[in-house]
């Protein structure tokens, strides 16, 4: 399956509606519908980012933002980090994981990477050297931790 998906790293302003209106889509049913979380997804910050998209078929099944050193945390991060449902028993997650850090070392010259991470997905994390930094913490009411890569 993974070899049926391509990778596309993109600035903001390269982005076509069709795939700013399905990455917002999927961003939104996840991060909102699926985890009943209500907040504020645009947060002015895609403007900044690339953005790595995963396309199956035409279809966004996943997608993360990458940032430079200081444009979110002091050092170069990964954000809204998804796949959909249908796709997450692919292991499609670790994949994009390699591919967003791979790009980040590539177009931010730097291997150290901050992001804040759900809890639940601490093991994932580690599995791609991240190690926690921080204590628990609340972010729109889901609990996180701070995770560095060096």
């Amino acid at each position: 399956m993974s070899s049926q998906i391509t990778w596309k790293l993109k600035q903001f302003t390269e982005l076509t509606l069709f795939e700013l209106y399905n990455l917002l889509q999927l961003r939104s049913l996840v991060f909102v519908v699926e985890q009943n979380c209500v907040y504020q997804d645009l947060d002015g910050k895609d403007k900044k980012a690339l953005h790595l998209v995963g396309d199956y078929d035409g279809e966004i099944v996943a997608y993360c933002r990458l940032f430079d050193a200081g444009d979110y945390f002091e050092n170069a991060s990964i954000g809204r980090v998804v796949v959909t449902i249908d796709h997450r028993d692919k292991k499609l997650g670790h994949e994009m994981m390699q591919v967003a850090i791979a790009s980040i070392k590539t177009h931010f010259k730097t291997t150290k990477i901050t992001i804040s991470a759900q809890l639940y997905l601490q093991k994932f994390y580690e599995s791609h050297g991240f190690v926690k930094t921080s204590a628990v913490y609340l972010e729109d009411d889901i609990e996180h931790i701070e995770m560095k890569k060096l």
